[in-house]
């Protein structure tokens, strides 16, 4: 897996103060998308073990409320197995802390992944530009969900956050 960045202290990406890993790779190639720099999936640079140092180090603060997975895209085909053994650390290492993934995969195409039970929210669907619509909260176009995972899976129907 590889990466762009990780933000610092977010308030924009989910619930509370976080911090975001910004993975590289995207397949969807939505119109006007806010980070085409992160599409190439050969971008940015390796998650290695001081990234990884790096990203608990954050989540280790008692003041941040967890960790959001974007870029790119997390569940991108080539990112999954590793974000998923990613996902399923922290929420190992880190039980209290919420993990949200932004994906323009739709919630029927990634519900069954097996790590998706330690995923608190999934923003799920491509940015649609025609839908686009800057008083959302957590979304960029009205066709994206912010999808509670942890009731939806046990309702088996999408509930939303």
């Amino acid at each position: 897996m590889r990466y762009h960045n990780i933000t610092k202290d977010d308030m924009l990406n989910g619930d509370g103060l976080r911090t975001v890993l910004w993975v590289a790779g995207c397949s969807h190639g939505c119109k006007n998308c806010q980070n085409p720099i992160t599409w190439d999936i050969c971008g940015g640079i390796p998650f290695d073990e001081a990234a990884k140092e790096e990203l608990f180090a954050e989540l280790e603060k008692d003041y941040i409320s967890g960790i959001t997975f974007s870029g790119g895209d997390p569940l991108h085909v080539k990112n999954r197995d590793e974000v998923g053994a990613l996902i399923r650390e922290i929420h190992k290492k880190f039980p209290d802390k919420t993990i949200w993934v932004y994906t323009g995969y739709l919630w029927d195409e990634v519900r069954d992944l097996p790590y998706m039970k330690y995923v608190d929210v999934l923003v799920d669907g491509k940015f649609v530009e025609a839908l686009k619509d800057t008083t959302l909260h957590w979304k960029g176009s009205s066709n994206q969900k912010v999808i509670d995972v942890k009731k939806s899976l046990k309702t088996g129907k999408i509930v939303l956050h």
